[in-house]
This record gives structure tokens, sequence and C-alpha cells, in this order.
């Protein structure tokens, strides 16, 4: 494994990461019916250990806060708490109460606490607002993430999924203020999906923020030929919009890139694995990292 400090920080992360939505309680209100519960998920956990793999990312609202409970559990199981680079996310809802969702001070402050017991520890390492908050004003949002960081409670706080004049507006508010600033930006970034490169990836090229790009296989529509559908994409509502036939033409020439470079006939790319005996059987095979689109977050169920 190969590893890399996180944007302008001196956080040292590995440059693949283990992204945790699939994993928790799937009979969970609003959990994604084809998440792996505890017992399904651990053979991912434990050889994201044996590949070096430091860097889970997960998020408050996965599985209604039980993949915050696995991920803690896999941790004490697998690793060390200091070995690992703990990420997690705040803004989506949690209960109906004036903290259970948002970006106020009020939502920021409960969630935190309430994400630490989850995870069973005692700090963030990465800290992200899932999503912009129009309804809350940035400097109140920044202002409370920057007193959890000074509480000890984050390390490091980042963003996600947002357009590049609302992260500018917000590490304007952080600079005005004297507060923490963003040092990383997590958006979705793949061969179908490229929009961010011209302002948003720029713009954090050009301040040192880190990228750290989520389903760079396209929802899993580019680990498999067009029209082949799994449990995860036949149910899911976000996947089912990767299902343009303008991306028809960018899945079929990864597949013909893949058999290409393939010696062994495969005649798909593969980034994580279906199950635990693929990964095993394609680290053997191939000491090469297989190619990602944006060499990050693999997604090892059915992503």
């Amino acid at each position: 494994m190969d590893y890399t400090r996180l944007g302008s920080t001196g956080l040292k992360v590995s440059r693949l990461a283990l992204g945790c939505m699939s994993y928790g309680d799937p009979t969970t209100p609003n959990a994604h019916p084809w998440a792996l519960n505890d017992n399904d998920a651990q053979p991912f956990f434990r050889q994201a250990v044996e590949l070096g793999v430091t860097f889970w990312d997960t998020a408050n609202v996965y599985q209604h806060g039980t993949s915050e409970e696995l991920v803690g559990r896999a941790i004490t199981r697998y690793s060390r708490r200091e070995d690992i680079v703990l990420a997690t996310k705040v803004r989506g809802k949690m209960h109906d109460g004036p903290g259970g969702e948002g970006l106020s001070r009020k939502a920021i402050l409960e969630q935190i606490d309430a994400s630490l017991s989850r995870l069973g520890t005692d700090y963030i390492d990465l800290y992200q607002i899932h999503r912009f908050d129009p309804a809350t004003p940035v400097e109140e949002t920044m202002e409370a993430l920057h007193d959890i960081v000074k509480a000890g409670k984050v390390r490091y706080i980042g963003a996600s999924s947002m357009y590049a004049w609302q992260f500018a507006k917000m590490q304007h508010a952080a600079d005005r203020g004297g507060w923490t600033r963003f040092v990383s930006m997590q958006n979705q970034y793949n061969l179908l999906r490229r929009q961010d490169e011209r302002e948003l990836m720029a713009m954090c090229g050009d301040m040192g923020v880190g990228l750290v790009p989520y389903s760079p296989q396209g929802k899993g529509r580019l680990a498999r030929p067009w029209g082949e559908q799994t449990h995860r994409s036949s149910s899911d509502k976000v996947v089912q919009a990767f299902d343009s036939p303008d991306d028809e033409p960018v899945v079929n020439a990864v597949q013909q890139v893949a058999a290409a470079r393939s010696d062994h006939g495969a005649d798909r790319p593969c980034l994580g694995a279906a199950q635990p005996a693929r990964v095993r059987t394609d680290r053997r095979r191939d000491q090469a990292p297989p190619p990602s689109g944006s060499g990050r977050r693999p997604r090892p169920a059915s992503d």
C-alpha cells in the first residue's frame, strides 16, 4: 500500500480508503437493503488491515448509526485505534429533534458526541460535513466545527459534495473568523461523473485541499458489463440514476481497456470485490493496483 499526506496537512493516509456505507444493519429505518451486517462485513475489515488500508470512512446516517457501531467494533477486533485514520460525517437526519439534522451548532455538538459513542472512541481523525446546509449560517457551522477541534474531539475537518461557491463561502468564513479550515473534500468522481473537474476540484487543488473521491466505479456501473444488475443496482434509486444511455459507451470502453490489460482473460475491472475469496485471488495474481479512475475508495460490497 502507498501512503500520502491528506492535502496540505501532515496527516498520513493510505492511498486507498475503505468506504463503509455498505456496512450496518439493513433492517434499520431508511437503511440500504443491500448493506452487509456485522458477520458478513468482517472479511472486508480484516483484509483492509492485511492490505494496509488504514483510512476508514463512514457517516452517522449510514444504516442509522449502525455502520459507525460496526466500524468501531472492527477497529477493536482487527487493529488499534492509533493505527486507523477514522473519518465520519454529519448533516443527515438522525431524529426529529432540533439537534437531529443539519449543521447548526446544536446539531454538530450533539451529533459528534453520538458518533464518538457509537464508534467507541474519544476522537475522530476527520470529521466531514456530509452536505451544505442552506438553513444554517456558514459562520455558525464553522465556529462549531472549530470548537470541537479545540475540544480535542476532532483532529481535522472536511466537506463533501457541494458547489464550489458553497465550499469557497465556508472556507472564507473560517478565514474571517480565525477558525479551523476544511482540509479535504469528498466528492463523487469517476469516468461517468466528471463535472467537478472544472470548478470544485480545480479550486481544491489551488487551496491545497485534499480530494477524497467516492464511487470511483460509478456505483458499480464501471465494474461490470453494461446492463448487468446486482441486488444493489436493482433496488437503489441512486444507482439507477447511472443508467443513462449516454453512459453506455463509457462503460463499454472501460470493459475493453480492462480486457486488454488483463493477462488472464478477465472481462471486467476489479477494485474491491464481491466476495472475500476474490479479493485474495486478485491480490495474489497481480501486485499492481487495479485501475480505479481516482485511486480512492474501494467498495467491497456491491458498489
